[in-house]
């Protein structure tokens, strides 16, 4: 006996899903830095598993100051792949 699975149901809701992503997406993109840098760490807190530890009020104020300096410019920021390849060729 061949068995059918209706997906229309989940079709209707991957799309409306979808839609719903695109929007969010494309209105967070609209937000100032500051805001954006926010939300993205809200949503990196989220995906901590439990018994995660959280990080230390030094460590909070590093990210904050090492953020703060990107926004401001007054750091230089390096592709990962030059930074590895530094650091390849001092090793060997």
């Amino acid at each position: 006996m061949e068995r059918r699975v209706d997906l229309t149901c989940w079709f209707r809701y991957t799309t409306t899903m979808t839609t719903r992503i695109d929007k969010i997406i494309a209105e967070a993109l609209d937000l100032p830095s500051p805001l954006r840098a926010f939300i993205a760490a809200k949503l990196l807190e989220s995906l901590d598993v439990d018994g995660a530890r959280e990080l230390s009020p030094e460590w909070k104020e590093e990210i904050r100051k090492r953020c703060r300096e990107i926004d401001e410019g007054t750091v230089h920021l390096a592709e990962a792949d030059e930074v590895f390849a530094r650091a390849y060729a001092k090793l060997t």
